[in-house]
């Protein structure tokens, strides 16, 4: 009864997966499968802010594409929207389930009350969550990371790049999952300079997650950060960080990007001011659970990507870590060997 209702709320939406975000449908790529007819299809619903947020989004959606030019699978997407209710989520992965794409990527802690109906109801589907273990089955595998890990090299990065001794955190939504990266950025920095003043603001507060798709308040609030002396700002904001890079840039000031290398896909103004972001490594998440679904391979329950597993860790791009890079390695080491615990909470 619970999936005849779902279906018939589906109905209202059945002509296209676009009525709940962006939809594309793909065939295997070259280098790929040769059947599409027996190719795998892999669903994946994204969060807010979709493919194009150039963070954590983009950085699923790499590995979905990676699947698909090397495993030959086929692929529809959908995107969530701001400030809808919960029942929507729920019927984004189930139409993804019912047009044949069985194999579902969830993108985001915010799905997990969806994931946890949606895959009792389909014992035959295999969805993967990422960021969050609110939602366990026998199909369900949760993958997740150590980004408090990841989140203390750029903290150590600010602190030693810093020249005011004050340093910036821009959180999207204030979440126990996004305090992991405030923890972790606060006792880097903190482990370089004890003394360092840390600005913190979360753009908003559950359940309006609309903190990870709003540049302009990522803008409003790294402006202010700079104007109270801050000269480094780290935002975890999904594509609400889009608004640290329009104002590091305006200010000549420094900021660190989140999930994917941000130096590489910021406005060509603002990357010269983009000194490292943080990896978060979803994309290689993402192509892991697509890969063990092919090779029939599939493990329900938790796994963990840290600094050891090379889940996390900061980029490059620019040559602005050159000057430190032994300095925040010898930490990154430390953190692998167990000789520091990153807290998970502030």
């Amino acid at each position: 009864m619970r999936r005849m209702r779902v279906a018939a709320a589906m109905s209202v939406a059945a002509l296209a997966l676009a009525g709940c975000g962006s939809s594309t449908e793909s065939t295997p790529g070259a280098g790929g499968a040769s059947s599409s007819a027996k190719a795998l299809k892999i669903g994946m619903a994204y969060d807010v802010g979709g493919r194009g947020d150039q963070s954590f989004n983009d950085a699923a959606a790499a590995g979905l594409d990676k699947a698909k030019k090397d495993l030959g699978v086929e692929t529809k997407e959908a995107t969530a929207v701001n400030g809808e209710p919960e029942s929507a989520r729920e019927e984004r992965l189930q139409q993804l389930i019912d047009a044949g794409y069985k194999d579902v990527v969830a993108v985001g802690f915010a799905y997990a009350p969806s994931v946890k109906k949606v895959a009792a109801a389909n014992p035959d589907a295999k969805i993967s969550l990422i960021d969050s273990t609110d939602a366990t089955g026998p199909n369900i595998v949760n993958l997740t990371f150590a980004e408090q890990q990841g989140s203390f090299l750029v903290g150590a990065a600010a602190a030693l790049k810093s020249k005011t001794a004050n340093i910036g955190f821009i959180g999207g939504v204030n979440t126990d999952l996004i305090k992991k990266f405030e923890a972790g950025y606060t006792a880097g920095a903190k482990a370089v300079k004890p003394a360092i003043k840390i600005q913190v603001k979360y753009l908003t507060q559950p359940p309006d997650f609309s903190g990870f798709g709003d540049p302009a308040k990522g803008k409003t609030a790294a402006e202010g950060m700079y104007q109270q002396g801050a000269d480094v700002i780290y935002a975890a904001a999904g594509g609400s960080g889009g608004g640290l890079f329009t104002a590091a840039t305006a200010a000549k000031k420094m900021a660190i990007g989140v999930d994917s290398d941000q130096a590489l896909t910021a406005p060509p103004a603002a990357r010269p001011y983009v000194i490292t972001s943080m990896l978060k490594k979803v994309d290689v998440a993402t192509f892991d659970f697509i890969k063990s679904l092919t090779e029939g391979k599939f493990v329900a329950g938790t796994k963990i990507y840290d600094l050891k597993a090379n889940g996390v860790g900061y980029s490059t791009t620019g040559g602005q870590m050159d000057d430190i890079k032994a300095k925040l390695d010898a930490y990154k080491q430390q953190i692998i060997d167990g000789k520091i615990v990153v807290p998970a909470k502030p």
